[in-house]
């Protein structure tokens, strides 16, 4: 037993690191907005498509990293991934036109993208259906805690040192990452190493399931990516608040987020471990309310109260989500499910900071902005309605043992 803790321990925290430095790295952009669109002297439509390239990159990875996790194993792209992250954050920091940003931010994005189905496939790997939820809401609490340190972090780098050199000092917590991955991260056993070839990704493509998940993930990146793309941007130009001042009030919204998480990591490995879905649409619509909170606010009290709100409820799917993803994966395929799906969902993760930057150059107000995030999660809301049967089946499988010792889900290898 001591063993197994032992296991599950090194795991958690070689992916809670990989995950803190994941979102340091790829919410330093937006923290440095009104910098870099004050140097280069770029608009906001412009700078929405330097923050949508990012995904471009990261959507086209998705596939292609949840195969080669089933191939080669997780802990070879969690090992990989970062030292390319540290490549492309420092070249962030060299380039000064709008097409060099948006090639490099395009490379990062498929960096990252490479490695972020091997952080489901460790999980759904190594620990049982039970401890999912609470496992990856865990390792996710990385995500707030990034946004919420980089605010205040990035504001004093790039007063103290520019923009620019503060691309450079990224560099190193990615190599760190690598390191603690290569460390911590248990080797996949010759036997579970390669995934069945051919046919069998068709039959997960074939997978209903799979596609309802693909619009739900599109619908909800939308919001979710809006928030972390122009949340920091909103509060400076709509409220007029300086750098400084955007980093400590963006770092307490951020810490909602984080309570969030850890909340609906609970719920979704307890009291309503069978209805995550259920749990998820109450997320999604309470997050909606808020965002209408926010934007109608007529003072920065009420809006930041409105965005910690929303916060909590967008963040607090996060375990919950992905239980319910690695619940309908193929056990061999898990790789390649979440890859299918987060390609398809990323496609929102996209389009929405340069949809969002064009709504409000062209309106000259973020009303426009605010309603397209509103859309997506009722859409995502409509979609895990139509999920709630077939992840309640799933969830009462038999879980069996797996390598690393740490039980793993028996889930059948077919997904009907």
């Amino acid at each position: 037993m001591e063993s197994v803790l032992s296991s599950g321990l090194r795991i958690i925290s070689a992916l809670w690191f990989l995950a803190l430095v994941n979102y340091f790295e790829r919410v330093a952009m937006g923290f440095a907005g009104p910098a870099i669109m004050a140097s280069l002297h770029i608009t906001p439509g412009q700078f929405g498509l330097i923050l949508s390239s990012f995904g471009i990159g990261y959507l086209l990875a998705q596939v292609p990293g949840g195969i080669l996790a089933d191939r080669w194993g997780a802990r070879t792209l969690l090992v990989g991934g970062p030292i390319l992250w540290a490549l492309f954050t420092g070249l962030t920091g060299l380039v000064s036109s709008i097409s060099a940003f948006v090639a490099v931010r395009i490379c990062f994005g498929f960096s990252e993208g490479l490695s972020n189905t091997s952080i489901y496939k460790a999980i759904g790997d190594h620990f049982p259906v039970e401890r999912r939820a609470r496992v990856l809401s865990i390792c996710s609490t990385a995500i707030p805690l990034a946004p919420a340190f980089a605010g205040a972090a990035i504001g004093a780098l790039i007063i103290a040192y520019g923009w620019q050199m503060m691309f450079f000092i990224l560099i190193a917590p990615s190599l760190l990452a690598a390191l603690g991955c290569y460390i911590l991260l248990p080797a996949p056993s010759e036997t579970r190493r390669a995934a069945p070839a051919g046919g069998r990704f068709g039959e997960v493509l074939r997978s209903p399931s799979l596609w309802l998940l693909s619009v739900a993930c599109f619908a909800w990146n939308i919001p979710y990516w809006g928030f972390l793309g122009w949340m920091p941007s909103y509060l400076a130009l709509a409220h007029h608040i300086d750098l400084k001042s955007v980093g400590a009030l963006g770092g307490l919204i951020y810490l909602f987020a984080f309570v969030g998480l850890l909340a609906g990591g609970w719920l979704g490995s307890s009291w309503l471990q069978r209805r995550c879905p259920q749990l998820i649409v109450g997320c999604f619509l309470s997050a909606a309310l808020c965002l209408i909170v926010a934007y109608r606010a007529h003072t920065l009290t009420l809006a930041v109260a409105g965005l910690s709100g929303t916060a909590f409820f967008l963040f607090g799917t996060s375990g919950p989500v992905g239980k319910v993803a690695l619940d309908l994966a193929p056990e061999d395929r898990r790789g390649a499910y979440v890859g299918v799906y987060n390609t398809a969902g990323h496609a929102g993760g996209a389009l929405a900071p340069a949809a969002i930057g064009w709504l409000v150059g062209s309106t000259g107000s973020f009303a426009a902005g605010f309603t397209l995030m509103v859309t997506g999660l009722g859409v995502a809301a409509a979609c895990f309605i139509g999920l709630v049967t077939q992840s309640a089946e799933r969830s009462r499988m038999r879980p069996i043992a797996c390598d690393g010792g740490v039980p793993a889900s028996g889930m059948s290898t077919r997904d009907t």
